[in-house]
């Protein structure tokens, strides 16, 4: 089954791997795989357990999905022949071994859509947003610190240089990257649905507030330094403090949910001791 999924979509998968290794965007692609392997390696005790009840319905579900395939290929639609991946997975374990399976490996199968690149027209719906965002926060800090500063649209004017909130510089590589890190972390560190949820979640205001403050660092360093003072180094220095800033946003909040949320303690069965 295996070999018949990579034949299928051998195709597929090595334009997979060409956007991980060319899109900084989805850079992250890489883990994914292996990410979704430990998840299910870690059920394997249920996966054992669990009854096999074959269902037919997993027939339908692949066929659905390699017709995606087909029309994905056809029409060049990457995302649709990507997505058919996993739905032909998750039709083959239901086909195979039934819903109990499916439900068991369900995580591990949706945690991989992360791997898979967006659409280019939600790509730029969303980019472009943040482009905006960023500049906005930008410009509310420089102007915050008494420096001179004019704004239009995503294009900050200073006295010294001139900067333009590229779709690069807008936040959309640092958010789709911060959410995939932000499920990685809340599953590892509490077991609550819904304090991994809203770890995952954070990502979107923590990767605005982030890259606001990287574009208004920009800004600074061009009004004291000119347009050679954002250029190089400084700014592939700056996305790595401003992704680590981030990330240890995230971290300060699930530390806080702990402390003010913590889980319930589970209360060990007081045993009687043995009578002689």
């Amino acid at each position: 089954m295996l070999g018949a999924l990579l034949i299928v979509y051998w195709t597929v998968i090595r334009g997979l791997v060409s956007a991980w290794s060319t899109d900084d965007n989805y850079s992250h692609g890489f883990f994914i795989v292996p990410l979704a392997l430990y998840f299910a390696w870690e059920r394997r005790r249920a996966i054992a357990a669990a009854p096999v009840r074959p269902s037919l319905l997993g027939l339908v579900i692949v066929a659905a999905s390699l017709f995606l395939l087909v029309a994905g290929l056809l029409g060049a639609e990457l995302f649709l022949s990507r997505v058919s991946i996993i739905g032909t997975l998750a039709g083959a374990i239901l086909f195979l071994f039934g819903w109990p399976m499916l439900r068991i490996v369900f995580f591990p199968l949706a945690f991989m859509l992360l791997m898979i690149p967006l659409p280019a027209i939600i790509f730029n719906k969303i980019a472009f947003p943040l482009q905006l965002l960023a500049s906005h926060v930008g410009e509310y800090t420089i102007s915050s610190l008494d420096i001179p500063i004019l704004r239009e649209g995503n294009v900050l004017i200073l006295a010294n240089a001139t900067l333009e909130v590229a779709e690069a510089c807008s936040g959309i590589r640092s958010l789709v990257s911060l959410f995939t890190l932000g499920i990685v972390f809340g599953y590892f560190v509490d077991r609550r649905i819904w304090v991994r949820a809203v770890i995952a979640l954070s990502a979107i205001p923590v990767a605005i507030l982030a890259n606001g403050l990287r574009v208004a660092s920009a800004g600074i360093a061009a009004h004291n330094f000119g347009s050679a003072g954002v250029e190089g180094l400084f700014h592939e220095f700056s996305g790595w403090v401003v992704f680590v800033l981030a990330f240890l946003m995230m971290f300060g909040l699930q530390r806080l949910l702990q402390r003010f949320l913590p889980p319930p303690r589970v209360q060990q069965p007081v045993t009687e001791p043995a009578s002689a």
